[in-house]
């Protein structure tokens, strides 16, 4: 099965096409986030290729934690396409994708993905034989929270993510056994996505298109300056 896989939780809009088997192709572009942005590096991948758009049998997309931005073009992009081509589609949490492209290590794994506003979005995992394993819930707060749970944690810690490039220091001075991931491993990549969703797709293990919507951990920033007026209207 060929699978189209999109995502657009970081600046960076990564898209690919694969089988279980192979990835055929991938291509990224980090830029200001338009809405037809997808379609047109998905047009790129396909020319480069030489596939037809028909050959794609399954859908794949990275619903988040991310940019609120991004996740709708994203996530909109690919219920889209699989609502027109008529095919299945699976949402995979970004944080998933981001680990899983670092799985080949015998470290906790911490991905972490700039949330702005001070804060990140991260997670924990550890690799298993084909992938990887999630230990803890997804979560959103400000770097020091990380650094004490990296702390917390003890062992040896490989970090990764735009949100650790950022914030790299901070967790350097903390203390903890890390390493920091390389910056070509900041954002989740589309290759991986495609390689975790082919396995699912052939499973028959796939969404239904209502329920693939977003991971959002907190409020968008629209709405957190709407509770900040209110709050200063009401004082």
């Amino acid at each position: 099965m060929i699978v189209l896989g999109i995502e657009t939780s970081t600046p960076q809009t990564s898209v690919a096409i694969g089988t279980e088997q192979r990835i055929v192709g991938h291509a990224a572009l980090v830029g200001p986030r338009r809405r037809d942005v997808v379609i047109q590096v998905l047009d790129h991948l396909l020319a480069h290729t030489g596939l037809e758009l028909a050959a794609v049998g399954g859908v794949a997309v990275g619903i988040g934690p991310g940019l609120f931005t991004g996740l709708r073009v994203g996530v909109v992009t690919a219920k889209t396409l699989a609502q027109v081509l008529g095919v299945p589609i699976v949402g995979i949490p970004s944080l998933d994708v981001l680990a899983f492209g670092v799985r080949h290590t015998s470290r906790t794994i911490a991905a972490v993905i700039d949330a702005r506003r001070g804060e990140v979005f991260y997670a924990f995992y550890r690799a298993v034989p084909g992938g990887i394993v999630r230990e803890g819930e997804y979560q959103v707060a400000p770097p020091d929270h990380l650094v004490a749970d990296l702390e917390a944690r003890g062992g040896d810690v490989l970090v990764v993510g735009d949100g650790a490039i950022l914030y790299r220091q901070q967790l350097e001075e903390a203390g903890a056994r890390m390493e920091l991931a390389s910056a070509a491993w900041a954002h989740p990549q589309a290759s991986c996505l495609v390689e975790l969703a082919a396995p699912r797709l052939l499973r028959e293990e796939h969404d239904r298109l209502f329920e693939v919507v977003p991971l959002y951990l907190r409020k968008s920033d629209a709405e957190i300056a709407w509770d900040e007026r209110r709050r200063g209207a009401t004082a």
